[in-house]
Protein backbone atom coordinates (compact mmCIF):
# COMPACT_ATOMS: atom_id res chain seq x y z
CA UNK A 1 0.00 0.00 0.00
CA UNK A 2 1.59 3.27 -0.98
CA UNK A 3 1.72 6.66 1.74
CA UNK A 4 -1.30 8.04 -0.70
CA UNK A 5 -3.21 5.24 -0.22
CA UNK A 6 -2.78 4.77 3.47
CA UNK A 7 -3.32 7.78 4.23
CA UNK A 8 -6.87 7.76 2.08
CA UNK A 9 -7.55 4.06 4.28
CA UNK A 10 -6.96 5.92 7.48
CA UNK A 11 -9.23 8.74 6.78
CA UNK A 12 -12.02 6.48 4.80
CA UNK A 13 -12.11 4.15 8.19
CA UNK A 14 -11.46 7.54 10.59
CA UNK A 15 -14.68 8.95 9.02
CA UNK A 16 -17.22 5.75 9.08
CA UNK A 17 -15.87 5.37 12.64
CA UNK A 18 -17.47 8.95 13.61
CA UNK A 19 -20.19 8.68 11.36
CA UNK A 20 -21.14 5.32 13.40
CA UNK A 21 -20.13 6.72 16.92
CA UNK A 22 -17.76 4.46 17.65
CA UNK A 23 -14.68 5.67 19.82
CA UNK A 24 -11.14 4.18 18.38
CA UNK A 25 -9.05 3.19 20.45
CA UNK A 26 -5.88 1.55 21.03
CA UNK A 27 -4.55 -1.19 23.40
CA UNK A 28 -0.96 -1.37 25.54
CA UNK A 29 0.01 -4.50 26.89
CA UNK A 30 3.39 -4.61 28.70
CA UNK A 31 4.86 -8.03 29.05
CA UNK A 32 7.80 -6.39 30.69
CA UNK A 33 9.72 -3.40 31.65
CA UNK A 34 7.21 -1.90 34.26
CA UNK A 35 8.16 -2.40 37.83
CA UNK A 36 11.48 -3.95 37.39
CA UNK A 37 14.62 -3.10 35.20
CA UNK A 38 15.01 -5.33 31.74
CA UNK A 39 12.64 -7.49 29.96
CA UNK A 40 10.98 -4.62 28.14
CA UNK A 41 8.39 -5.77 25.80
CA UNK A 42 5.16 -4.31 24.75
CA UNK A 43 2.41 -5.06 22.64
CA UNK A 44 0.27 -2.32 20.86
CA UNK A 45 -3.16 -3.84 19.28
CA UNK A 46 -5.81 -1.49 17.44
CA UNK A 47 -9.11 -3.24 15.60
CA UNK A 48 -7.68 -6.57 15.19
CA UNK A 49 -3.85 -5.60 14.25
CA UNK A 50 -1.11 -6.08 16.86
CA UNK A 51 2.80 -5.61 16.71
CA UNK A 52 5.53 -5.95 19.64
CA UNK A 53 7.77 -3.60 20.77
CA UNK A 54 10.83 -4.87 22.07
CA UNK A 55 11.64 -8.68 23.56
CA UNK A 56 14.74 -8.20 26.13
CA UNK A 57 15.83 -10.33 28.63
CA UNK A 58 16.79 -9.73 32.65
CA UNK A 59 19.36 -11.30 34.49
CA UNK A 60 18.68 -13.43 37.43
CA UNK A 61 18.74 -11.83 41.34
CA UNK A 62 20.84 -13.50 43.81
CA UNK A 63 17.57 -15.54 44.74
CA UNK A 64 17.53 -17.79 41.45
CA UNK A 65 19.84 -20.18 41.94
CA UNK A 66 21.68 -21.49 38.55
CA UNK A 67 19.16 -19.59 36.47
CA UNK A 68 20.88 -18.24 33.41
CA UNK A 69 18.52 -15.40 31.85
CA UNK A 70 15.19 -14.34 33.05
CA UNK A 71 12.66 -13.35 29.32
CA UNK A 72 8.79 -12.57 29.26
CA UNK A 73 6.08 -15.08 29.46
CA UNK A 74 4.68 -15.32 25.86
CA UNK A 75 1.67 -17.16 26.56
CA UNK A 76 -0.19 -13.89 25.41
CA UNK A 77 1.64 -13.43 22.39
CA UNK A 78 1.11 -17.25 21.37
CA UNK A 79 -2.50 -17.01 21.95
CA UNK A 80 -2.71 -14.60 19.79
CA UNK A 81 0.15 -15.46 17.17
CA UNK A 82 -2.05 -14.97 14.33
CA UNK A 83 -2.80 -11.27 14.85
CA UNK A 84 1.26 -10.35 15.21
CA UNK A 85 2.08 -9.02 12.17
CA UNK A 86 5.59 -8.02 13.33
CA UNK A 87 7.95 -6.78 15.97
CA UNK A 88 9.99 -3.30 16.43
CA UNK A 89 13.02 -3.03 18.06
CA UNK A 90 14.42 0.16 19.06
CA UNK A 91 18.00 -0.67 19.82
CA UNK A 92 20.54 -3.62 20.83
CA UNK A 93 20.68 -4.00 24.01
CA UNK A 94 20.87 -7.22 25.81
CA UNK A 95 16.97 -5.65 27.59
CA UNK A 96 15.81 -5.07 24.38
CA UNK A 97 17.04 -7.94 22.48
CA UNK A 98 17.59 -10.59 24.60
CA UNK A 99 14.23 -13.03 24.63
CA UNK A 100 14.23 -12.80 20.87
CA UNK A 101 15.38 -16.03 19.64
CA UNK A 102 12.97 -17.81 22.23
CA UNK A 103 10.20 -15.70 20.96
CA UNK A 104 11.06 -16.39 17.37
CA UNK A 105 10.86 -20.05 17.93
CA UNK A 106 7.24 -20.01 18.87
CA UNK A 107 6.16 -17.31 15.91
CA UNK A 108 7.60 -16.39 12.86
CA UNK A 109 7.22 -12.57 12.19
CA UNK A 110 8.76 -9.93 10.18
CA UNK A 111 11.23 -8.04 12.65
CA UNK A 112 12.53 -4.58 11.89
CA UNK A 113 15.31 -3.10 13.62
CA UNK A 114 17.53 -0.60 12.54
CA UNK A 115 20.93 -1.07 10.64
CA UNK A 116 22.98 -1.77 13.75
CA UNK A 117 20.47 -3.55 15.57
CA UNK A 118 20.15 -5.89 12.76
CA UNK A 119 23.77 -7.19 13.04
CA UNK A 120 23.42 -7.68 16.48
CA UNK A 121 20.12 -9.75 16.37
CA UNK A 122 21.80 -12.02 13.58
CA UNK A 123 24.51 -12.53 15.81
CA UNK A 124 21.85 -13.93 18.45
CA UNK A 125 19.86 -15.68 16.31
CA UNK A 126 22.76 -17.61 14.98
CA UNK A 127 23.83 -19.18 17.86
CA UNK A 128 20.31 -20.22 17.84
CA UNK A 129 20.38 -21.66 14.24
CA UNK A 130 17.28 -19.56 13.47
CA UNK A 131 19.76 -16.36 11.18
CA UNK A 132 18.22 -17.70 7.70
CA UNK A 133 14.98 -18.70 9.03
CA UNK A 134 13.49 -14.90 10.14
CA UNK A 135 13.15 -11.83 8.16
CA UNK A 136 14.92 -8.94 9.25
CA UNK A 137 13.98 -5.33 7.57
CA UNK A 138 16.51 -2.83 7.96
CA UNK A 139 14.48 0.87 8.86
CA UNK A 140 15.92 4.27 9.70
CA UNK A 141 14.94 7.65 11.22
CA UNK A 142 11.60 8.78 9.27
CA UNK A 143 10.31 5.62 7.51
CA UNK A 144 7.11 5.08 7.62
CA UNK A 145 6.51 1.01 8.03
CA UNK A 146 2.94 0.26 8.11
CA UNK A 147 1.73 -2.31 10.07
CA UNK A 148 -2.12 -3.16 9.84
CA UNK A 149 -4.16 -0.07 10.29
CA UNK A 150 -1.35 1.29 12.07
CA UNK A 151 2.11 2.91 11.37
CA UNK A 152 5.43 3.37 12.93
CA UNK A 153 7.59 5.94 12.30
CA UNK A 154 11.06 5.45 13.85
CA UNK A 155 12.61 8.92 15.65
CA UNK A 156 16.51 8.78 16.01
CA UNK A 157 17.30 9.60 20.06
CA UNK A 158 20.88 8.94 21.63
CA UNK A 159 21.74 6.40 24.11
CA UNK A 160 24.61 4.34 25.23
CA UNK A 161 24.80 2.66 21.64
CA UNK A 162 24.56 3.82 17.74
CA UNK A 163 21.45 3.54 15.76
CA UNK A 164 18.80 3.65 18.74
CA UNK A 165 15.15 5.37 17.96
CA UNK A 166 11.93 6.08 19.69
CA UNK A 167 9.15 5.43 17.97
CA UNK A 168 5.73 7.21 16.93
CA UNK A 169 2.73 4.97 16.37
CA UNK A 170 -0.02 6.47 14.46
CA UNK A 171 -3.38 4.88 14.75
CA UNK A 172 -7.07 5.64 14.18
CA UNK A 173 -7.23 6.37 17.51
CA UNK A 174 -4.37 9.00 17.43
CA UNK A 175 -0.81 8.94 18.07
CA UNK A 176 1.59 6.97 20.43
CA UNK A 177 5.13 7.99 21.42
CA UNK A 178 7.47 5.76 22.54
CA UNK A 179 11.08 7.18 23.33
CA UNK A 180 12.81 3.92 24.12
CA UNK A 181 15.62 4.43 26.47
CA UNK A 182 17.32 7.54 25.86
CA UNK A 183 19.08 10.87 26.32
CA UNK A 184 20.11 13.74 25.43
CA UNK A 185 23.55 14.63 24.26
CA UNK A 186 24.43 18.12 22.64
CA UNK A 187 27.71 16.45 22.01
CA UNK A 188 27.44 13.13 20.83
CA UNK A 189 30.50 11.00 19.58
CA UNK A 190 29.17 10.25 16.57
CA UNK A 191 26.42 10.64 14.65
CA UNK A 192 23.04 13.59 15.65
CA UNK A 193 21.85 14.39 18.62
CA UNK A 194 18.04 13.37 19.01
CA UNK A 195 16.02 14.38 16.79
CA UNK A 196 13.87 16.88 19.59
CA UNK A 197 12.60 18.79 16.11
CA UNK A 198 9.76 15.52 14.82
CA UNK A 199 9.35 14.79 18.20
CA UNK A 200 7.74 18.80 18.81
CA UNK A 201 6.40 18.32 15.65
CA UNK A 202 4.01 15.64 16.69
CA UNK A 203 3.99 17.75 19.74
CA UNK A 204 2.21 20.17 18.04
CA UNK A 205 -0.42 18.15 15.85
CA UNK A 206 -1.21 16.58 19.34
CA UNK A 207 -0.04 13.14 21.18
CA UNK A 208 -2.90 11.02 22.60
CA UNK A 209 -0.10 9.26 25.29
CA UNK A 210 3.34 9.38 25.62
CA UNK A 211 5.69 6.37 27.08
CA UNK A 212 8.89 7.90 28.35
CA UNK A 213 12.09 6.41 29.54
CA UNK A 214 12.11 6.22 33.42
CA UNK A 215 15.74 4.79 34.28
CA UNK A 216 16.85 7.67 35.69
CA UNK A 217 13.76 9.60 36.97
CA UNK A 218 15.45 10.19 40.29
CA UNK A 219 18.80 11.87 38.87
CA UNK A 220 18.77 15.51 38.76
CA UNK A 221 20.00 17.68 36.21
CA UNK A 222 21.50 16.62 32.44
CA UNK A 223 23.34 13.08 31.82
CA UNK A 224 26.53 13.88 30.52
CA UNK A 225 27.60 13.61 27.64
CA UNK A 226 29.82 10.32 26.14
CA UNK A 227 32.70 12.68 25.33
CA UNK A 228 33.18 12.96 28.95
CA UNK A 229 34.55 9.26 29.47
CA UNK A 230 36.62 10.14 26.41
CA UNK A 231 38.59 12.73 27.53
CA UNK A 232 39.37 10.84 31.30
CA UNK A 233 40.32 7.62 28.98
CA UNK A 234 42.93 10.15 27.40
CA UNK A 235 43.60 11.33 31.37
CA UNK A 236 44.09 7.33 32.07
CA UNK A 237 45.96 6.43 29.02
CA UNK A 238 48.60 8.88 30.04
CA UNK A 239 49.08 7.61 33.96
CA UNK A 240 49.38 4.24 32.32
CA UNK A 241 52.54 4.15 30.70
CA UNK A 242 54.38 1.38 30.31
CA UNK A 243 51.33 -1.20 32.14
CA UNK A 244 49.06 -3.03 30.10
CA UNK A 245 45.57 -1.39 29.84
CA UNK A 246 42.18 -3.63 30.82
CA UNK A 247 39.37 -1.74 29.70
CA UNK A 248 35.98 -3.78 30.79
CA UNK A 249 32.77 -2.31 29.15
CA UNK A 250 29.22 -3.43 27.65
CA UNK A 251 29.67 -5.58 24.54
CA UNK A 252 27.31 -3.33 22.78
CA UNK A 253 28.36 0.13 23.81
CA UNK A 254 29.70 0.80 20.26
CA UNK A 255 30.97 4.07 20.97
CA UNK A 256 33.01 3.73 23.89
CA UNK A 257 34.57 0.97 21.76
CA UNK A 258 35.33 3.56 19.37
CA UNK A 259 37.42 5.85 21.47
CA UNK A 260 39.25 2.96 23.25
CA UNK A 261 40.33 2.55 19.35
CA UNK A 262 41.43 5.66 19.02
CA UNK A 263 43.22 6.35 21.79
CA UNK A 264 45.36 2.73 21.45
CA UNK A 265 46.22 4.63 17.80
CA UNK A 266 47.55 7.82 19.43
CA UNK A 267 49.65 5.90 21.48
CA UNK A 268 50.92 3.13 19.61
CA UNK A 269 49.02 0.11 21.15
CA UNK A 270 47.74 -3.51 19.94
CA UNK A 271 44.05 -4.19 20.88
CA UNK A 272 42.37 -7.45 21.43
CA UNK A 273 39.31 -8.35 22.66
CA UNK A 274 38.61 -10.92 24.48
CA UNK A 275 34.82 -12.49 25.62
CA UNK A 276 32.80 -14.44 23.05
CA UNK A 277 29.76 -11.17 23.18
CA UNK A 278 32.47 -8.73 22.97
CA UNK A 279 34.43 -10.34 19.72
CA UNK A 280 31.24 -10.99 17.94
CA UNK A 281 30.35 -7.94 18.37
CA UNK A 282 33.31 -6.15 17.71
CA UNK A 283 33.21 -7.88 14.54
CA UNK A 284 30.27 -7.02 12.95
CA UNK A 285 30.61 -3.67 14.02
CA UNK A 286 33.77 -3.78 11.83
CA UNK A 287 31.86 -5.33 8.91
CA UNK A 288 29.08 -2.27 9.36
CA UNK A 289 31.47 0.02 8.86
CA UNK A 290 30.22 1.44 12.46
CA UNK A 291 34.04 1.07 14.04
CA UNK A 292 37.03 2.22 12.36
CA UNK A 293 40.74 1.44 13.08
CA UNK A 294 44.17 1.24 11.14
CA UNK A 295 43.99 -3.25 9.86
CA UNK A 296 47.67 -3.30 12.14
CA UNK A 297 46.32 -2.23 15.55
CA UNK A 298 43.88 -5.45 15.94
CA UNK A 299 45.85 -8.88 17.30
CA UNK A 300 44.27 -12.00 18.37
CA UNK A 301 44.58 -12.59 22.30
CA UNK A 302 47.57 -14.80 21.68
CA UNK A 303 49.64 -12.66 20.00
CA UNK A 304 49.62 -10.30 23.03
CA UNK A 305 52.09 -12.33 24.34
CA UNK A 306 54.55 -11.34 21.87
CA UNK A 307 54.05 -7.08 22.79
CA UNK A 308 55.89 -5.59 26.32
CA UNK A 309 52.67 -4.72 28.59
CA UNK A 310 53.12 -0.76 27.91
CA UNK A 311 52.06 -1.83 24.07
CA UNK A 312 48.42 -3.52 24.91
CA UNK A 313 44.96 -2.10 25.17
CA UNK A 314 42.79 -5.51 25.77
CA UNK A 315 39.16 -4.70 26.07
CA UNK A 316 36.82 -7.15 27.13
CA UNK A 317 33.55 -8.04 28.98
CA UNK A 318 32.76 -8.67 32.93
CA UNK A 319 32.11 -4.74 33.73
CA UNK A 320 29.05 -6.65 35.69
CA UNK A 321 30.70 -9.00 37.60
CA UNK A 322 29.55 -11.87 35.55
CA UNK A 323 30.94 -14.85 37.56
CA UNK A 324 31.49 -16.51 33.57
CA UNK A 325 32.81 -13.36 32.27
CA UNK A 326 36.22 -12.52 31.04
CA UNK A 327 37.01 -9.78 33.48
CA UNK A 328 35.84 -12.28 36.27
CA UNK A 329 38.04 -15.18 35.12
CA UNK A 330 41.10 -13.23 35.29
CA UNK A 331 40.23 -11.94 38.95
CA UNK A 332 40.22 -15.21 39.85
CA UNK A 333 43.23 -16.55 38.27
CA UNK A 334 41.67 -18.92 36.12
CA UNK A 335 41.27 -17.18 32.64
CA UNK A 336 43.45 -19.56 30.09
CA UNK A 337 44.85 -16.73 28.39
CA UNK A 338 45.67 -13.86 30.80
CA UNK A 339 47.12 -13.15 34.30
CA UNK A 340 47.04 -10.49 35.93
CA UNK A 341 49.50 -8.47 37.84
CA UNK A 342 51.32 -5.41 39.32
CA UNK A 343 51.84 -4.81 35.36
CA UNK A 344 48.10 -4.45 34.64
CA UNK A 345 45.52 -0.88 34.55
CA UNK A 346 42.40 -1.63 34.83
CA UNK A 347 39.54 0.13 34.14
CA UNK A 348 35.64 -1.04 34.66
CA UNK A 349 33.51 1.34 32.57
CA UNK A 350 29.88 0.38 33.52
CA UNK A 351 28.13 1.18 36.54
CA UNK A 352 26.50 -1.63 38.22
CA UNK A 353 23.18 -3.40 37.54
CA UNK A 354 21.23 -3.15 40.42
CA UNK A 355 21.81 -5.99 41.97
CA UNK A 356 25.05 -6.73 40.58
CA UNK A 357 26.95 -4.69 43.18
CA UNK A 358 28.58 -7.49 45.17
CA UNK A 359 29.37 -9.09 41.91
CA UNK A 360 31.39 -5.99 41.22
CA UNK A 361 32.77 -5.77 44.53
CA UNK A 362 34.10 -8.98 44.52
CA UNK A 363 35.89 -9.10 40.90
CA UNK A 364 37.72 -5.39 41.85
CA UNK A 365 38.47 -6.86 45.20
CA UNK A 366 40.10 -10.14 43.61
CA UNK A 367 41.73 -7.61 40.77
CA UNK A 368 43.68 -5.95 43.23
CA UNK A 369 44.79 -8.87 45.35
CA UNK A 370 46.62 -9.62 42.13
CA UNK A 371 48.51 -6.56 42.30
CA UNK A 372 46.88 -4.53 39.50
CA UNK A 373 45.36 -1.06 39.34
CA UNK A 374 41.60 -0.78 38.98
CA UNK A 375 40.04 2.32 38.00
CA UNK A 376 35.65 2.19 38.16
CA UNK A 377 32.94 4.58 37.62
CA UNK A 378 32.74 5.99 41.76
CA UNK A 379 36.41 7.17 41.28
CA UNK A 380 36.83 8.54 37.73
CA UNK A 381 34.41 9.92 34.85
CA UNK A 382 34.78 6.47 33.49
CA UNK A 383 31.26 5.61 32.62
CA UNK A 384 28.11 8.14 31.72
CA UNK A 385 24.51 6.75 31.62
CA UNK A 386 22.81 5.98 28.18
CA UNK A 387 19.39 7.74 29.74
CA UNK A 388 17.99 10.78 30.55
CA UNK A 389 17.74 12.59 33.77
CA UNK A 390 15.08 15.12 35.10
CA UNK A 391 15.89 17.86 32.96
CA UNK A 392 15.66 15.81 30.17
CA UNK A 393 13.06 14.06 30.80
CA UNK A 394 10.91 17.49 31.73
CA UNK A 395 12.23 18.58 28.25
CA UNK A 396 10.40 15.76 26.58
CA UNK A 397 7.44 16.32 28.29
CA UNK A 398 7.13 19.88 27.35
CA UNK A 399 7.54 19.14 23.79
CA UNK A 400 5.59 16.31 22.74
CA UNK A 401 2.65 17.09 25.25
CA UNK A 402 0.68 14.33 25.45
CA UNK A 403 -2.64 13.77 26.58
CA UNK A 404 -1.97 11.32 28.62
CA UNK A 405 1.47 9.99 29.97
CA UNK A 406 2.68 6.28 30.70
CA UNK A 407 5.84 6.15 32.45
CA UNK A 408 7.91 2.70 31.46
CA UNK A 409 11.47 1.27 31.73
CA UNK A 410 12.12 0.83 35.50
CA UNK A 411 11.10 0.12 39.42
CA UNK A 412 8.07 1.31 40.33
CA UNK A 413 10.28 4.30 42.22
CA UNK A 414 11.26 4.83 39.08
CA UNK A 415 7.82 5.40 37.53
CA UNK A 416 6.35 7.40 40.49
CA UNK A 417 9.43 9.81 40.23
CA UNK A 418 8.66 10.20 36.27
CA UNK A 419 4.90 10.89 37.02
CA UNK A 420 5.59 13.65 39.38
CA UNK A 421 7.44 15.15 36.99
CA UNK A 422 5.52 14.73 34.14
CA UNK A 423 2.60 16.59 36.69
CA UNK A 424 5.03 19.58 37.27
CA UNK A 425 4.88 19.74 33.82
CA UNK A 426 1.48 20.72 33.00
CA UNK A 427 -0.40 16.89 32.47
CA UNK A 428 -3.24 16.13 35.21
CA UNK A 429 -2.51 13.68 37.40
CA UNK A 430 -6.09 12.21 36.12
CA UNK A 431 -4.17 11.63 32.82
CA UNK A 432 -1.08 9.79 33.89
CA UNK A 433 -1.19 5.99 34.79
CA UNK A 434 1.63 4.22 36.73
CA UNK A 435 0.99 0.86 35.22
CA UNK A 436 1.65 -3.34 35.25
CA UNK A 437 2.75 -5.78 33.26
CA UNK A 438 -0.11 -8.14 31.75
CA UNK A 439 -2.67 -4.93 32.27
CA UNK A 440 -4.41 -4.32 28.71
CA UNK A 441 -4.58 -0.38 28.91
CA UNK A 442 -7.45 0.71 26.69
CA UNK A 443 -6.69 4.35 25.80
CA UNK A 444 -8.93 6.41 23.55
CA UNK A 445 -9.48 10.07 23.64
CA UNK A 446 -11.61 9.98 26.49
CA UNK A 447 -9.10 8.28 28.79
CA UNK A 448 -7.51 5.21 30.00
CA UNK A 449 -8.65 2.33 31.19
CA UNK A 450 -7.87 -0.90 32.14
CA UNK A 451 -9.64 -3.42 30.10
CA UNK A 452 -8.55 -6.97 31.55
CA UNK A 453 -4.72 -8.60 32.71
CA UNK A 454 -3.12 -11.37 30.21
CA UNK A 455 -1.12 -14.10 31.84
CA UNK A 456 2.39 -12.24 32.34
CA UNK A 457 5.26 -12.62 34.28
CA UNK A 458 8.73 -14.15 34.09
CA UNK A 459 9.93 -17.53 32.43
CA UNK A 460 13.57 -18.50 33.88
CA UNK A 461 15.99 -20.11 31.09
CA UNK A 462 18.11 -22.53 32.70
CA UNK A 463 20.92 -24.00 30.53
CA UNK A 464 18.68 -25.57 27.34
CA UNK A 465 15.72 -25.30 29.64
CA UNK A 466 12.85 -22.80 28.86
CA UNK A 467 10.25 -22.44 32.06
CA UNK A 468 11.07 -26.08 33.34
CA UNK A 469 12.79 -23.73 36.71
CA UNK A 470 9.54 -22.24 38.48
CA UNK A 471 8.62 -21.35 41.88
CA UNK A 472 9.43 -24.45 43.52
CA UNK A 473 12.29 -25.53 41.97
CA UNK A 474 13.68 -22.08 43.02
CA UNK A 475 12.39 -22.94 46.50
CA UNK A 476 14.13 -26.33 47.02
CA UNK A 477 17.61 -24.73 45.91
CA UNK A 478 17.13 -22.38 48.11
CA UNK A 479 16.23 -24.24 50.89
CA UNK A 480 19.62 -26.30 49.80
CA UNK A 481 21.57 -23.26 49.41
CA UNK A 482 20.39 -22.69 53.06
CA UNK A 483 20.84 -25.67 54.89
CA UNK A 484 21.71 -28.47 52.77
CA UNK A 485 20.81 -32.29 52.09
CA UNK A 486 20.35 -34.95 54.06
CA UNK A 487 19.35 -38.37 52.50
CA UNK A 488 17.99 -41.38 54.36
CA UNK A 489 18.74 -44.75 52.49
CA UNK A 490 17.03 -48.40 53.43
CA UNK A 491 16.75 -51.35 51.94
CA UNK A 492 13.29 -53.50 52.62
CA UNK A 493 12.34 -56.85 51.45
CA UNK A 494 9.95 -56.89 49.07
CA UNK A 495 7.92 -59.33 50.41
CA UNK A 496 7.85 -58.97 54.13
CA UNK A 497 8.68 -55.25 54.30
CA UNK A 498 11.66 -56.93 56.99
CA UNK A 499 14.33 -54.06 56.80
CA UNK A 500 17.25 -55.86 55.02
CA UNK A 501 19.91 -52.91 55.66
CA UNK A 502 19.95 -49.58 56.51
CA UNK A 503 19.09 -46.86 57.34
CA UNK A 504 22.15 -45.09 56.22
CA UNK A 505 22.69 -41.21 56.39
CA UNK A 506 24.08 -39.24 53.90
CA UNK A 507 24.84 -35.17 54.66
CA UNK A 508 25.47 -32.71 51.89
CA UNK A 509 26.10 -29.34 52.99
CA UNK A 510 24.60 -29.87 56.43
CA UNK A 511 27.54 -31.27 58.80
CA UNK A 512 30.12 -33.09 58.12
CA UNK A 513 29.18 -36.86 59.23
CA UNK A 514 32.39 -38.05 60.82
CA UNK A 515 32.58 -34.76 62.90
CA UNK A 516 28.57 -35.93 63.83
CA UNK A 517 28.13 -39.35 64.94
CA UNK A 518 26.10 -38.75 67.54
CA UNK A 519 23.63 -36.49 66.01
CA UNK A 520 24.01 -38.80 62.66
CA UNK A 521 23.58 -41.80 64.82
CA UNK A 522 20.10 -40.21 66.42
CA UNK A 523 18.76 -38.91 62.87
CA UNK A 524 19.05 -43.58 62.09
CA UNK A 525 17.44 -44.21 65.09
CA UNK A 526 14.91 -42.09 64.37
CA UNK A 527 14.47 -43.25 60.59
CA UNK A 528 14.48 -47.06 62.27
CA UNK A 529 11.71 -46.39 64.65
CA UNK A 530 9.17 -45.36 61.61
CA UNK A 531 10.14 -48.14 59.59
CA UNK A 532 9.93 -50.46 62.46
CA UNK A 533 6.39 -49.05 63.39
CA UNK A 534 4.56 -50.15 60.12
CA UNK A 535 6.73 -53.51 59.18
CA UNK A 536 3.66 -55.51 60.72
CA UNK A 537 1.02 -53.66 57.84
CA UNK A 538 0.00 -55.84 55.29
CA UNK A 539 0.07 -52.74 53.23
CA UNK A 540 2.74 -50.83 52.52
CA UNK A 541 1.96 -47.33 51.47
CA UNK A 542 6.05 -46.00 50.88
CA UNK A 543 4.94 -42.81 50.50
CA UNK A 544 3.29 -42.54 54.13
CA UNK A 545 6.19 -44.22 55.45
CA UNK A 546 8.75 -41.64 54.05
CA UNK A 547 6.73 -38.49 54.75
CA UNK A 548 6.80 -40.04 58.34
CA UNK A 549 10.29 -40.35 57.82
CA UNK A 550 11.05 -36.96 56.99
CA UNK A 551 9.07 -35.23 59.49
CA UNK A 552 10.90 -37.28 62.66
CA UNK A 553 14.34 -36.85 61.09
CA UNK A 554 14.02 -33.06 60.30
CA UNK A 555 12.32 -32.83 64.01
CA UNK A 556 15.92 -34.60 65.50
CA UNK A 557 17.93 -32.59 63.12
CA UNK A 558 16.28 -28.83 64.59
CA UNK A 559 15.91 -30.02 68.19
CA UNK A 560 20.22 -30.76 67.79
CA UNK A 561 21.21 -27.85 65.68
CA UNK A 562 18.16 -25.51 64.62
CA UNK A 563 18.76 -26.19 61.35
CA UNK A 564 16.31 -27.52 59.16
CA UNK A 565 18.08 -29.33 56.03
CA UNK A 566 16.21 -30.59 53.03
CA UNK A 567 15.40 -34.77 53.93
CA UNK A 568 14.97 -36.83 51.26
CA UNK A 569 14.12 -40.78 52.10
CA UNK A 570 14.81 -43.27 49.63
CA UNK A 571 13.80 -46.40 50.03
CA UNK A 572 14.89 -49.64 47.62
CA UNK A 573 12.74 -53.00 47.59
CA UNK A 574 14.53 -56.15 46.79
Amino acid sequence: MSKQESRQYNRRNTKKSQKDGIVESIRMIPLGGLNEIGKNMTVYSCRDDMFIVDCGNSFPDSEMFGVDLVIPDFSYIIENKDKIKGIVITHGHEDHIGSLPYLLKEINVPVYATKLTKGLIENKLNEHSLKNLIEINVIKPGDRIKIGCMTVVPIHVNHSIPDAVGLAIESPAGTVITTGDFKIDYTPPQGETTDLSTFARYGQKGVLAFLSDSTNAERLGYSASEKTVGKSFESLFDQAVNRRIIIATFASNIYRIQQILDLAVLHKRKVCVSGRSMINNIQMAFELGYLKAPENVMIEPEQAKDYEPGQIVLITTGSQGEPLSALSRMSGGTHRQFSINKDDFIIISATPIPGNEKMVTKVVNGLLKLGASVIYESMYDVHVSGHAYQEELKLMLNLVKPRYFIPVHGEYKHLKRHAILAEGAGIPADNIIIGNIGEVLKIDKNGISVEEVVPSGQVLVDGLGVGDVGSVVLRDRRHLSQDGLVVVVFTVDNATGELLSGPDIVSRGFVYVKESEALISEARMAARSVIEKYKDYDYKDWTVIKSKIRDQVSTVLYKKTKRSPMVLPIVMEV
